[in-house]
C-alpha cells in the first residue's frame, strides 16, 4: 500500500511544471501581447514561439534519460484526433470535441502534454479553418484547459472519472477558455475597445461558449473513460512520460 509520503510526493508539483506555468501564464500572454503591437501579420510568428514555449517544459521530462518514440507518438495522435475532431464536426459551429481531447490529455500525460496538445491543435487546425490574428489566442485557450486539467489532476482535486471530467469541462469552457476568445475577438476585431464594445462582445459570446460548453461535456460523456482507460494501459506498459 503507498504511504502518505509516498502519495503526497506524486501530488507535488514538479520543477518543469513551475516552468510550464511561468512559460503560459507570463511568457505566452506577453508574447500575445506583443504580435498585436507588431501588427495582425505577425501571428505565425506568434503562434511558432508559442508552440517553442510549449515543448521547454514538455521535453523537460526527458532531461535525464533518452525520448522514447512511441512516447511522442501517443501525443501527436492525440494532436490529430482532436484536429481530426474539430475537422470533421466543421458543419457544427462551435460543437466541437477539441477542448474534450485536450482535457483527457492533460488528465493522462499531465499539465504540459495537455498544453502541448492543445497549443498545437488550435494551429494546426486552423490550416483547415483559417489563420488569422486569433491564432495564438486560440492555442493559449485550449491548451489552457489541458494545463489546468493535467495540474489539478496531479493535485488530486480532478479525479479521472467522467462526471467530475464533465463539470470540470463545462466550467472550464464558460469561466476560461471562452472569455478568452472573447478577448481574441475584442482585440482583433474591434475598431475600438471601450466598455461599450466589451459589453456587446462578451454578451454575444456566451451562446457561442454555450455551444462550446455543450459539446465538450458532451464529448468527455461519450469518451473520457474508454480514452483514459486505453491512455493509462499504454502509461503502465511503457511507462511512458515518468520522470526517473
Amino acid at each position: 500500500m503507498q504511504t502518505e509520503q509516498t502519495v503526497s510526493a506524486k501530488k507535488r508539483l514538479t520543477k518543469r511544471t513551475f516552468v510550464a506555468a511561468a512559460l503560459i501564464l507570463v511568457a505566452i500572454p506577453l508574447t500575445i501581447f506583443l504580435g498585436i503591437l507588431l501588427g495582425d501579420r505577425q501571428y505565425y510568428f506568434v503562434s511558432l514561439l508559442i508552440i517553442l514555449y510549449t515543448m521547454i517544459p514538455f521535453f523537460m521530462v526527458f532531461e535525464r534519460r533518452k525520448p522514447k518514440a512511441r512516447e511522442l507518438v501517443v501525443i501527436a495522435v492525440l494532436c490529430a484526433i482532436a484536429v481530426a475532431g474539430r475537422a470533421v464536426f466543421i458543419f457544427l459551429p462551435f460543437f466541437k470535441p477539441l477542448v474534450a481531447i485536450v482535457i483527457i490529455t492533460g488528465v493522462a500525460f499531465g499539465g504540459e502534454a495537455g498544453f502541448l496538445c492543445g497549443a498545437v491543435s488550435g494551429f494546426v487546425s486552423n490550416f483547415i479553418f483559417g489563420q488569422g490574428p486569433w491564432t495564438p489566442w486560440q492555442m493559449f485557450a485550449y491548451g489552457i484547459a489541458g494545463f489546468l486539467a493535467g495540474i489539478l489532476h496531479k493535485k488530486g482535486w480532478l479525479k479521472a472519472k467522467t462526471l467530475p471530467l464533465c463539470i470540470f469541462g463545462g466550467m472550464v469552457v464558460m469561466l476560461i477558455v471562452g472569455p478568452l476568445l472573447d478577448t481574441a475577438a475584442l482585440f482583433t476585431m474591434s475598431s475600438m475597445i471601450n466598455t461599450e464594445n466589451a459589453a456587446v462582445v462578451y454578451l454575444a459570446g456566451l451562446p457561442v461558449n454555450g455551444i462550446h460548453a455543450v459539446a465538450t461535456v458532451a464529448f468527455l460523456l461519450l469518451l473520457s473513460r474508454s480514452m483514459l482507460n486505453k491512455l493509462n494501459r499504454i502509461k503502465l506498459k511503457f511507462g511512458m512520460l515518468q520522470e526517473e
